[in-house]
């Protein structure tokens, strides 16, 4: 199975080869929101992934379709994007078909990036747990590749809002050696990536986020 999934991956995963991005003939590649049930607000940054898109495709030459795709957790659609991002405020829950296809999707090739929009984290830890029982999330050291992509974040994961005035921290899901899954806490980088007047970010403030993104993407496709 875990073949056949990955074979399908092959036509639509971006692979960063010698500084330049190659895209399938078809066109440009959608990124993927996770729609999931639970009652949180999982469509909180309606502008993110536009933004986020627009400068990777300005920054790394990537071929990304600003128009992402909204894909629910349990849908065999999920298998058509190789990148899915994951947000909200509340609360988080996963049925087992819901589990099982995103445990199928990130062991095949997929990449998940999770990123707290402020009290999130109570709940998507114990809904990734139900993903991969036996796999805990792990704090990602500060000289991690994915730190250090076109742009270098010597501290980790940038504070983009203050929240609950914690360290911002990155931890990482790992199969069989491979990061699956990147989940971003009290950063806020989604906000980030907004529209400038949705949280009146400085310029220099939306252009960390972005970058830190841009990296995310970046590390994603190239691992």
């Amino acid at each position: 199975m875990n073949k056949v999934i990955r074979i399908g991956f092959i036509g639509i995963l971006v692979v960063f080869l010698l500084g330049s991005w190659v895209v399938p003939q078809d066109g440009a590649i959608k990124l993927g929101l996770l729609k999931y049930s639970g009652g949180g607000d999982w469509y909180s940054n309606p502008t993110s992934l536009i933004n986020l898109s627009l400068f990777s495709n300005s920054e790394l030459n990537t071929n990304l379709d600003p128009n992402y795709a909204t894909v629910e957790v349990g849908s065999p659609e999920l298998f058509n994007y190789p990148w899915v991002h994951m947000t909200g405020h509340g609360n988080v829950v996963f049925s087992d078909a819901d589990a099982d296809n995103l445990r199928s999707y990130l062991i095949g090739g997929g990449f998940l990036h999770i990123d707290d929009n402020y009290g999130m984290d109570i709940f998507v830890r114990p809904a990734m747990k139900k993903v991969f029982p036996e796999l805990s999330f792990v704090e990602l050291p500060f000289d991690h590749e994915i730190y250090h992509q076109k742009y270098d974040f010597d501290n980790g994961v940038p504070k983009i809002h203050e929240h609950d005035d914690k360290p911002a921290q990155g931890f990482g899901i790992f199969w069989e050696d491979r990061l699956v899954c990147f989940y971003t806490y009290e950063s806020d980088i989604g906000d980030g990536w907004e529209d400038e007047e949705v949280h009146n970010d400085s310029p220099v403030k939306r252009l960390t986020a972005l970058r830190m993104g841009a990296n995310i993407l970046q590390y994603a496709f190239s691992d």
